[in-house]
């Protein structure tokens, strides 16, 4: 960031560093190098360090407004890199902003759709139906008495959020560069993905084209509706879907009033997730119950598909193999499977990797798989992945969160669910789709291409290396793990061979003056002293240490 832009955005680091200080982070904003004048203002909340570092975390970002509410929303999603403390807080977020005005969103959507307001909607209601930290929803009727909801994005949230993630991206930055927990946390990988997802909730296009293709999924599926979009009233800022009626799932005794079959419900809503999951790899991120809604048919309308999570093939192959490696209490395959979804980093403990999982995997020994409660398991697997440092892709993190409010969810409608004995047949499915011949055949034509460029290329490298080695370029790179031991050890070797070239070389001389004497008939004694005698008997000694140093050092 520019100094320039720090500048521009000087009062909102200022705004931030209140925050850290009211909520008893003060030594953060400081470590962080925050603004000095925002760090005396408004001093701590009474009573503060009395709560928990979840609460305070919670409580400013609150304070700073929706861009760091969905910052927190989202982050909750991350069991596998926050501490779960802290995501329990984190998933108590709440939006705390004053809802616009019906002027300010008729102006909204006259501007983006290019005509009056009258012209687009026979009505148009003036109090939403829900506000949030980036739009409201509004109810409304086309020209041709079609009943729709209107979707308007709130005004210059765009610009603030994007204001808020310059400014974070930033803090990331240089926490990672001061601070060893924001480095062990990866804050700005984290801090990368969260501006990405938020970035495209703030698209309504996108959004509009999640439920086309959610529409497109749930046609397989019996008792599923998605709201249909009407492309000519929508936009980045605008969205316009069919107006559905419904009771909330949260709104049980609601339901069991009005005469609905909760456990069908709780069955049917476990069956959609599961087939989005494990079927077409393409999910709902959200799906609390108040984005689900029970119809007087009995059937279920899901809304909101700003958040949605996609699996690839090799994805849902690991997590297959994870839940294999629990039922069959294999330690190697559940290790597997993590490793294939995640990057164990090369100074993991493994000893202590496989002793975590083997507790894992005895917790489930011969239970019942009624009993079993997949979003539990797949939060311990994120909690193993925590206290090991690997790092789990956030489309897998996002499953582990849609699980969890899944069950949550499908055990609120009927507590006597068992979420994974719906999931078996799916998982069954997916393994029986793993080991198909078919499929492996479609696996390995697909990979021809691949083959054929690779053979293709081995002519070339072949030449490079050969080249490399007619001209004595080889480079050897060796990793030894004990490599000072190993440096004194050739040390000690290069010194014997120093001395056994130095013995040659004086054994030679002496072998010279000895054969020079006896041809000329000479004396041995030079300036009275026998040196042949002295050299011969320095190079016995030096003979004899030698071959004891041999030898003992075997």
């Amino acid at each position: 960031m520019s100094v320039r832009t720090k500048f521009r955005h000087l009062q909102r680091y200022r705004e931030i560093a209140v925050a850290f200080v009211r909520n008893g982070f003060g030594y953060i904003a400081k470590d962080l190098g925050l603004p000095d004048t925002g760090l005396k203002i408004g001093g701590e909340r009474r009573g503060i360090r009395k709560r928990t570092v979840g609460e305070r975390i919670r409580m400013f970002l609150e304070e700073l407004g929706p861009t760091f509410v969905k910052l927190g929303q989202m982050a909750s999603t991350r069991p596998d890199l926050i501490p779960a403390g802290i995501i329990t807080e984190l998933e108590r977020l709440q939006d705390q902003v004053q809802p616009f005005t019906y002027l300010e969103a008729v102006h909204i959507i006259e501007h983006e759709l290019g005509m009056p307001i009258e012209r687009l909607f026979a009505e148009f209601s003036e109090v939403p139906m829900a506000s949030a930290s980036i739009g409201q929803v509004y109810r409304a009727r086309l020209i041709d008495g079609t009943s729709v909801a209107v979707k308007v994005q709130r005004p210059h949230i765009q610009k603030i959020i994007e204001t808020d993630l310059d400014i974070l991206s930033e803090i990331a930055r240089v926490a990672e560069h001061r601070l060893e927990w924001a480095r062990s946390y990866r804050v700005r990988d984290m801090m990368d993905e969260i501006a990405k997802a938020l970035r495209s909730e703030l698209d309504y296009e996108l959004e509009a084209r999640n439920a086309e293709r959610f529409a497109a999924q749930s046609s397989k599926l019996d008792g599923v509706i998605i709201p249909a979009v009407y492309w000519d009233y929508t936009s980045k800022l605008v969205m316009t879907m069919d107006y559905v009626e419904g009771i909330k799932l949260s709104d049980r005794d609601r339901l069991v009033e009005e005469g609905y079959d909760c456990k069908k419900l709780g069955e049917r809503y476990a069956k959609t997730i599961f087939h989005q999951v494990l079927v077409d790899g393409f999910f709902h991120g959200d799906p609390h119950p108040g984005n689900v809604l029970a119809l007087p048919d009995g059937n279920l309308a899901f809304l909101d598909f700003g958040m949605v999570g996609r699996l690839t093939p090799d994805t849902k192959k690991h997590f297959a193999t994870f839940v294999i490696g629990l039922r069959n209490q294999s330690t190697s395959t559940i290790i597997r499977a993590i490793n294939g979804m995640g990057f164990i980093p090369d100074d993991t403990n493994m000893k202590a990797l496989r002793a975590d999982v083997d507790e894992m995997r005895d917790k489930y020994y011969k239970v019942p798989l009624s009993q079993v409660k997949i979003g539990e398991s797949v939060s311990e697997l994120f909690a193993l992945a925590f206290r090991h440092g690997i790092r789990i892709p956030s489309e897998l993190t996002l499953l582990g969160k849609t699980f969890l409010t899944m069950e949550g969810v499908a055990t609120s409608l009927d507590p006597a669910i068992s979420v994974f004995d719906v999931a078996e047949p799916f998982g069954r499915k997916l393994v029986i789709e793993k080991l198909d011949p078919r499929r492996l055949a479609r696996k390995w034509v697909d990979d021809i291409p691949d083959y054929l460029e690779l053979l293709s290329d081995v002519p070339l490298s072949l030449r490079s290396v050969l080249n490399t080695l007619r001209k004595g370029r080889v480079g050897l790179d060796l990793a030894i793990p004990e490599l000072n031991a190993v440096l004194k050890k050739m040390d000690q070797i290069s010194n014997r061979l120093s001395l056994s070239i130095v013995l040659l070389s004086f054994s030679i001389i002496m072998v010279g003056l000895i054969i020079g004497s006896s041809m000329g008939h000479q004396s041995t004694v030079l300036w009275n002293i026998p040196a042949i005698e002295i050299g011969f008997g320095i190079a016995s000694i030096l003979f004899v240490w030698l071959i004891v140093a041999i030898i003992r050092s075997r």
